[in-house]
Order: C-alpha cells, then structure tokens, then sequence
C-alpha cells in the first residue's frame, strides 16, 4: 500500500543471533501491520558489556535496497516524530496474525511510532504471503554484514586448512549457569566462572536433576564433544574452526585430541581482535560457518538454526546437530567405550533416517566402492 500506518522500530536483546531472529521476525511484523519499518536499537550493553549498532554489523544501504518492495524502511522519522520515543507495546505473548491486527494495530494508528520486541513464539506459517516474503527477504537475501566485516570473514576462510568443518560450542559460564545443571570433574577456573554467572539459578539435584539431563537440556562439554566426534569417526586431524565466545571453557579437552583446531584468536591480529565488539566476533562465527565444508552443533540455539537454515539455502548440507538427549540417556544406562561409541553412532543415523535433525555429514555413508 502507498501510505503506511505508522513507524514500527524492533527492540533487539541478547547476542547477535538472537537480535537478528527478532528483527527478522520484526520486518515481518512491520509488512503485517502496513508500518515502515525504523532500522532498530541494539540493546547489547547487558549482554556484551559494550555498545554497537545495527550498522557496525550489518549493510544497512544494501538491506533498504534489498527491502523496496517488500516493506519500507526508514533510518530516520519524519520530523514531527524524531523527537519522539515510540511508545513500548507489549509483544510478549502475541503469536499469530490476528494477535498483532487486533491488539497492536491500533496503538500503531493511535501513537503512529511505537516499538516492540517480537514474541519468541512466532507463528509466521499463518502470515499472509505478502507478510511470509517481505519476512525471508530480510532475513535472507537483504541481510548482509558490512564491507569490513566480510573482508574480515573472507580473511579466516582463507587462512583455514581446507577442508574444514565449523564447530560451534556453548559450553561457557552464562549457559552452564542459565542450564541450571551440575557437572563433575570440571577445572577450579572453571566452577567459580560458572558460580560468577549464577545468581538465583541453583543447579538442579537428584533425580530433578538426572531427569532434566536425559531431556537433553544440558550444554555438552568439549570432553563429551570429543567423545560424540570419535563415534561418528571424524578424523583427528581434522581441520576445526571453533564458533564459540571468548569465555569457552574446558576447551584443553577437545584440543588435545582434535590437535588443527583454530579459532579467531589464533587467526587474526591481536589487534584486529582487540578492537572488535562482541556483536562483531559473532558476525564473523557465523559468516565462516555458513561457507564451512561441514557445520556441527553441540546445542539448538538461535545461531544454530540460522546456520542450518542459511546453509541449507546455499546447498551445503553437510551439518549435523549432536544429540545431548542420547549422549545422557546412553550415559545415564552405565554405556562407556565402544558400547557407548556405538550407541552415539545409531542413534545420529537413525536420525537422519527419521528425519530428524539436518543432513549427515560423509562419515554416516557405508556404501564403499568395490576396488
């Protein structure tokens, strides 16, 4: 339509990955309602300690460029409104079509700018077709990193052993910590990390705790990592670029076996590294992961399925999310050694087989030539 409802600005929290799943779900929410979009607030001081905006990240003329047709978008308000904070409309649980028509259209008509954080529970398959594109082509054609950013990505690419596969890991202090779970045997550093990180979330206990491991709720260690890479008989010399936060822990335990495993400190300047933020480290995770020969996941986090989702968009699909639900309940029956190993093997191969999950990388194919 020619004239808008009013100027929607997306309130983006969290990590990288995080903020982007919002504003993705955010462009289209603002073709739903018929509003132009505002490029949006990075509220990242929480989560990184530090400040950056959605264009030391992303393209922000090529995304407006990318969007015309799809959805307006402005980086600046009219005048009468430039003055103006939005006025804040609750989102959390909106989830459908008529949630955002009924309920945020009309504080929209009303105040003409208001902002919102979009519910993590979206349900874009009952969008309208015109809201389902303008909501892909921003997430997936109009988004790209800044010219910098790129040359960044494309100078860690070329600086990896190929072939190469991308591992990302979350095993750090503010995931342990928000799991609620226990683990044993980890390095003094590493329990007061995670006891920094804790606050009022106390580690579950007894069979709670056994019960909410074997639902696969638990971060995977780079110990239990290495164990699941073995079974699936991914070579040790392996070249690994690890996706992973500053604050990784236990890392000794991977690197010691899977011995080429690199990261972005290893491969860019110390002070290229320096003078990146957060938001920009993560940038480059994910810009590497998406080009990588092969991508796993240790968990299901935002990143993960955007990765998955990406890679599966440019035909590379080579990536396997690994099962911390199989390697508990494997555990929790007393399994170890190659009973264990054969274990974690079936049950990643009867996955693929399922369905469930993405696609296997080459270690699950048994069919051999005859020579």
């Amino acid at each position: 339509p020619a004239k808008t409802n009013g100027y929607l600005r997306v309130d983006c929290y969290g990590g990288l990955n995080q903020m982007r799943r919002d504003f993705c779900d955010g462009v289209g929410i603002a073709r739903l309602l018929n509003a132009t979009l505002v490029l949006p607030k990075f509220e990242v001081a929480a989560y990184w300690n530090e400040s950056s905006g959605f264009g030391d990240v992303f393209d922000v003329e090529y995304f407006i460029e990318q969007m015309d047709g799809f959805a307006q978008v402005v980086t600046e308000l009219p005048a009468e409104l430039a003055s103006k904070e939005p006025v804040q409309v609750d989102c959390s649980k909106r989830k459908g079509l008529f949630d955002y028509v009924e309920t945020v259209l009309p504080s929209l008509l009303e105040h003409h700018y208001i902002s919102l954080t979009p519910a993590m529970s979206q349900r874009r398959d009952r969008y309208p077709q015109y809201a389902k594109a303008a909501f892909c082509q921003g997430c997936y054609k109009a988004l790209r990193l800044t010219s910098a950013l790129e040359k960044k990505g494309s100078q860690l690419l070329q600086a990896i052993p190929k072939p190469f596969l991308s591992l990302h890991l979350r095993f750090e202090p503010d995931m342990v910590a928000y799991s609620q779970c226990e683990y044993s045997g980890l390095s003094p550093s590493s329990v007061q990390s995670i006891e920094a990180e804790r606050g009022e979330r106390k580690p579950y206990s007894g069979e709670q705790a056994r019960y909410w491991r074997n639902r696969g709720k638990c971060p995977l260690t780079p110990n239990e990592t290495t164990i699941i890479l073995q079974a699936l008989a991914i070579p040790t010399n392996t070249s690994i670029y690890l996706a992973a936060g500053d604050g990784l822990m236990e890392l000794e335990s991977l690197t010691s076996v899977y011995t080429n495993a690199f990261t972005k400190s290893t491969l860019l300047s110390d002070d290229d590294f320096k003078k990146m933020h957060g938001n920009m480290k993560a940038a480059l995770d994910y810009y590497v992961s998406i080009n990588s020969d092969s991508y796993v996941a240790t968990y299901f986090g935002n990143m993960d399925k955007m990765v998955a989702a990406m890679r599966a968009l440019k035909g590379l699909y080579k990536t396997l999310f690994l099962s911390r639900r199989a390697f508990a309940e494997l555990c929790s029956k007393g399994l170890h050694g190659k009973y264990l190993r054969d274990g974690l093997y079936n049950v990643h191969k009867n996955d693929f087989v399922m369905g469930v999950g993405s696609a296997l990388p080459d270690c699950f194919c048994e069919f051999k030539l005859q020579g």
